[in-house]
């Protein structure tokens, strides 16, 4: 009854009141602050009490234009944003959009002032777009308003690393963050081993220095061990169907976000990422410039030249990699997260260590840098009306109560009503026939959060298989990885830097990715052709401007830390 009375009022004032969106306001002053407390009861100190009175939450409202997933409800019609609509009062109405309509439509909506929405959420912008727009004053320095923001100001007083990554050139703040801690994103690959065929080559007598009893999670094994695996697995029918064309010894999803073939490199001592840029003592350092790389890519191309390696790996998409797994098994040694996902008897996995390279030492898993802090999330335009209280009903989505709702679902559906004896929220039992990332799709908005060690430790417990997934980081693949090696953080620019990455960075990323797909797929890379990929790399590919714009951008961040 509500959203019927607010859309009616709504259109009713829309000449006395600015408040139902598209109209342009001038600087705001604390009167006009004083003002929406007099008349709609606003209030943003109380972050668990109605943003709004009743007459606000009929006369008020907000568009947001937001992509969502495909499985995901219609925001309109998820319970958390109708929970959150009955406890704040203020009314929101979202146009929801596919990610590919969303991509289509970003520099229309940007560009046509006149049917602009409020904000944008799952906006994904860019350092370089945020820059661009502030500097034209689209956006809203959300910055400005921060005193009417109580949990958003707590975190940037308490993180100055998440708000170094926040602040534009101007030193304020467009964009509302994204942060999702579990210490997960930044290796986004483990090795997985099909215990009972490892075994069948180890009673054929087909592996060095192996044994059955050495079949466990943890197991370290030589790059010779691995082939000699694999090779078997290659040449035998291992799962008895009578074919031995259908195993695939090592599989992965060739650069994608996880599971895919980074720490294949880690045999060589190198941390690559599919970005192939680190962090190495304090220097941002690109893995593609160390000869180590040439000497990886050309093992491992032997790998795929002697189908040692799937090489549908090179072209499958992630779902077909998920398929495939499922059934019949298929797959000797394969990258993920976790095994459940992938096959049907996860319980014929173990997790196995990184692999030590040929030289009998080098040993090191992947750095991803997938980012925990997510910048760009969600914008706000300039000339969005009374912004003081759609900044306070965003605020309250890093509450971590909430956050835990926006990014798994809500209370009702997901959690239990009631908390447990800790005070923590309680998963429900699955519904029959769907699946935890299903339920979470269909209900999770996803989107601005804040989720960090305080609410993994009073407020949400970590889903079962993500808790699963950091166990096995923790015990098998994280203490590879040297201490003076790390991911590199969501960086700001100067408008200067932002032109060079412009003029540069896809073009450079563009040249390597063409000719590492060649040299993996067509047996390595001489040392002619390596050669002049390293001059191309400093030279036509600019890669030693890029390498200074993301070195000064990162000495500013370690200097606000």
């Amino acid at each position: 009854m509500k959203k019927t009375v607010s859309l009616i009022l709504c259109a009713i004032m829309a000449l006395t009141l600015a408040s139902c969106g598209g109209g342009k306001t001038d600087d705001r002053t604390s009167a006009d602050v004083d003002k929406l407390v007099s008349d709609y009861g606003y209030q943003w100190t109380d972050t668990s009490a109605p943003i709004l009175n009743d007459k606000g939450a009929q006369e008020i409202s907000f568009n947001i234009y937001s992509s969502k997933n495909a499985s995901a409800l219609d925001y309109n019609d998820m319970k958390i944003m109708q929970d959150l609509y009955e406890s704040t009062n203020v009314y929101v109405s979202w146009e929801n959009v596919s990610e590919s309509v969303y991509g289509q439509q970003k520099n229309l909506i940007f560009g046509n002032a006149a049917e602009r929405p409020d904000a944008i959420y799952h906006a994904g912008m860019t350092a370089g777009e945020i820059n661009k727009y502030a500097q034209r004053h689209v956006l809203l320095p959300i910055s400005d308003y921060l005193e009417y923001m109580p949990n958003f100001q707590k975190i940037l007083n308490e993180r100055p690393d998440i708000k170094a990554q926040l602040t534009s050139e101007d030193g304020k703040i467009y964009s509302l963050p994204r942060v999702e801690e579990m210490g997960l994103l930044q290796n986004p690959n483990i090795l997985f081993l099909n215990k009972n065929w490892a075994a069948a080559a180890i009673k054929a007598g087909k592996v060095t220095g192996l044994t059955e009893a050495d079949l466990k999670d943890g197991l370290s094994l030589t790059a010779k061990q691995a082939e000699e695996l694999m090779t078997y697995f290659r040449d035998n029918d291992m799962n008895g169907n009578g074919k031995t064309d259908d195993e695939r010894p090592m599989s992965f999803v060739y650069n994608n976000w996880q599971g895919n073939q980074c720490d294949l490199y880690g045999m060589f001592g190198l941390n690559d990422n599919l970005e192939h840029r680190v962090v190495v003592d304090g220097k941002i350092t690109y893995t593609v410039q160390d000869d180590r790389f040439k000497e990886a890519t050309n093992f491992i191309a032997g790998w795929v030249t002697n189908n040692l390696i799937d090489k549908v790996s090179f072209e499958i998409s992630q779902d077909n990699f998920l398929a495939n797994g499922k059934g019949a098994e298929t797959y000797g040694f394969f990258y993920w997260w976790e095994s459940e996902t992938v096959v049907s008897n996860p319980e014929n996995y173990i997790v196995c260590a990184p692999l030590v390279g040929p030289d009998g030492t080098s040993q090191t898993a992947c750095v991803s840098n997938n980012p925990e802090i997510s910048t760009g999330e969600v914008v706000i335009f300039a000339d969005t009306p009374n912004v003081e209280i759609l900044l306070t009903y965003f605020d309250r989505y890093y509450d971590p109560m909430i956050s835990a709702q926006i990014n798994y679902g809500p209370i009702g559906i997901v959690y239990e009503e009631e908390l447990d004896s800790n005070g923590m929220l309680v998963q429900k039992a699955l519904p029959e026939g769907i699946t935890s990332d299903e339920l979470r799709l269909q209900n999770a908005p996803l989107g601005i959060i804040y989720l960090n060690d305080y609410a993994w430790e009073h407020v949400v417990n970590m889903e079962p298989r993500a808790k699963l997934r950091l166990e096995r980081l923790q015990a098998y693949v994280t203490p590879y990885i040297p201490a003076n090696v790390t991911p590199t953080p969501n960086l700001q620019f100067t408008a200067k830097e932002l032109n060079v990455i412009t003029q540069y960075e896809s073009a450079l990323n563009d040249y390597i990715r063409t000719n590492l797909i060649k040299w993996l797929m067509n047996g390595g890379v001489s040392d002619g052709d390596w050669s002049t990929f390293q001059k191309d790399l400093t030279g036509r590919t600019h890669l030693a401007e890029l390498l200074e714009v993301y070195q000064a951008a990162y000495d500013r961040y370690v200097a606000t830390k």
